[in-house]
């Protein structure tokens, strides 16, 4: 062998290492980033070895006496066919593995049970464990929480993960701190990063949670603690999805980290386990589905189950059917949100139909540890639409909505949104009829979601202490009713002719009695037409 030859080899070497340290390629055949670094290598050894064959080939001489035999059996040559023979085999492979030939395959990726009922299957909102928080805004919280560190924040940033969990029975989001450099990694990564932001999804309590030892393996360390670096390495075959941040049920962090199988090169990708690494030791376990611990609430990415979904819907009648047809044929809106059930957090997204209009079909609920999915009947507005809706109702204000969260209030499904100024600070909630999205009420936060649930329902909503209202008798003198919005309302004069209104939630057991002569005991608010917020017969 040649010195020269000997020199390529070691550079081409070197280069490979380079290409993996950075590129980090499982050693997968169904990897699409295994086959970018062996080609990316191969066309590497190809031009190198070229060169050298030209090097000692008088090129001149070699035209003149045309000879061309010796470029056509040059190992650079070869190399470069090998390469385009492999590139033709890996498009046909794909090609049989696509939709057009497996389009029942992509349809059932995901089993949806479409036999559940709402009502049944989804409790009645608590509102004192519902997250009212959208990411964003608990993106500005932790940013607070942090710039108030001021040992932290020259040195850390706060990552924008922001996982949502269910930590022992509350609904929080957690997202890690990552060092702000490769020099602020020089100064403090013997130590690691000792902690993580911790925002309560419900009530917004937010807080810069420490722990003993710091964390290490992290996305932003460099060399060997850098996480995918030290993921590839103990798991050299295993294709890896996006890693998540949780916390157990003690407080301490974790990477959950996603295992991935395909079909063909990087077709109908799916979840097959996850890796739980613990960033302080270093140390990981590999999980089958079934085994992975109860604590862990998001194995399956969201964009998986939404395009999963979308296979669903799309290929159901067939790859012809997808296209010409399209019979039956639905897809998922744009944009989803999360529901928190039974210590597990569930994905929400709308069904609508492929012409895209503005209204929903029904929407799924989609279980991310186990990807338990089902699909609820119920035809209404899309969530752009609602969102739209409760804009509309303080556009001179400049609010922005959240995307919805979907609720059981009062028996139906409703949408419920945090209005937004431009700040991210949370104004104003707005709630919105599934059904029905001309239904909308909004109301100021600072009276909290409970008055704006009562607005929306019809109730009577009082922001003082009825304890320091004074009781009235009163004799009716006239009594009228109407029904405004499917609310029944009554408007009463006593003999003073002083003027009242009161809603038949107040009391249904009374107000349909009543007539002239009625002697009742009331409170009301001061006003023209004085609100009854209690009345008994006397």
């Amino acid at each position: 062998m040649k010195k020269n030859d000997i020199i390529s080899i070691v550079g081409i070497l070197l280069y490979a290492f380079i290409m993996w340290y950075f590129m980090l390629p499982p050693l997968n055949l169904h990897s699409p980033l295994f086959w970018v670094y062996i080609i990316n290598i191969g066309i590497i050894t190809a031009i190198v070895f070229g060169i050298n064959s030209l090097k000692k080939i008088n090129v001149i001489n070699m035209v003149l006496k045309g000879n061309k035999l010796k470029i056509t059996n040059n190992f650079s040559v070869r190399l470069f066919s090998i390469i385009g023979i492999t590139i033709c085999v890996l498009l046909i492979i794909n090609f049989i593995n696509s939709p057009i030939f497996m389009s029942s395959k992509y349809a059932t990726r995901i089993s949806v049970d479409e036999t559940h009922s709402f009502t049944e299957d989804i409790a009645p909102v608590d509102f004192s464990k519902t997250p009212l928080l959208d990411k964003d805004s608990s993106q500005k919280l932790g940013d607070r929480i942090m710039g108030q560190a001021t040992e932290w924040v020259s040195q850390f940033y706060v990552s924008d993960l922001y996982t949502q969990i269910n930590y022992n029975d509350s609904i929080v989001r957690v997202t890690p701190i990552e060092y702000a450099g490769l020099i602020k990694y020089f100064a403090n990564h013997n130590e690691g990063i000792k902690g993580y932001i911790k925002v309560d999804s419900v009530n917004g309590s937010s807080e810069l949670v420490t722990i003993k030892h710091g964390m290490k393996y992290m996305p932003s360390a460099y060399f060997f603690e850098n996480l995918r670096r030290k993921l590839r390495i103990d798991y050299p075959t295993t294709i890896f999805d996006e890693a998540n941040f949780e916390i157990d049920n003690d407080g301490n962090p974790y990477w959950i980290v996603p295992t991935v199988k395909y079909a063909g090169i990087g077709l109908r990708k799916e979840i097959d386990g996850a890796v739980i690494l613990n960033p302080v030791t270093g140390e990981s376990k590999k999980y089958k589905l079934e085994e992975i611990p109860s604590w862990v609430d998001h194995v399956y990415p969201s964009e998986l189950i939404i395009e999963q979904m979308n296979d669903w819907g799309e290929f159901g009648g067939g790859f012809i059917n997808s296209i010409f047809g399209q019979k039956n044929v639905v897809n998922t809106t744009e944009g989803y949100n999360y529901l928190v059930m039974d210590d597990d957090v569930y994905l929400y997204t709308g069904i609508t139909s492929v012409s895209t209009d503005e209204s929903n079909l029904g929407f799924i609920l989609s279980n991310l540890r186990t990807k338990e999915t089902r699909y609820y009947i119920a035809p209404g507005a899309e969530e752009y639409s609602a969102m739209a809706s409760s804009e509309g109702l303080v556009q001179e204000k400049g609010y922005i909505s959240s995307f919805p969260l979907l609720i059981n209030l009062n028996g139906k499904p409703t949408y419920l949104m945090s209005l937004k100024d431009n700040a991210g600070l949370v104004k104003m909630y707005a709630f919105v009829d599934v059904t029905d999205y001309q239904k909308v009420v909004v109301n100021d936060s600072s009276l909290g979601i409970e008055a704006a649930a009562k607005k929306y329902l019809g109730e009577s909503i009082s922001t003082h202490d009825e304890t320091k209202i004074e009781p009235k008798n009163i004799t009716v003198n006239s009594i009228t009713s109407a029904v405004i919005d499917g609310n029944t309302y009554y408007y009463i004069t006593d003999e003073e002719l002083l003027k009242y209104f009161a809603s038949i939630k107040i009391n249904k057991e009374l107000l349909p009695f009543l007539n002239k002569g009625s002697k009742v005991t009331i409170k009301a608010l001061d006003g023209e037409v004085k609100e009854i917020i209690s009345i008994t017969a006397r």
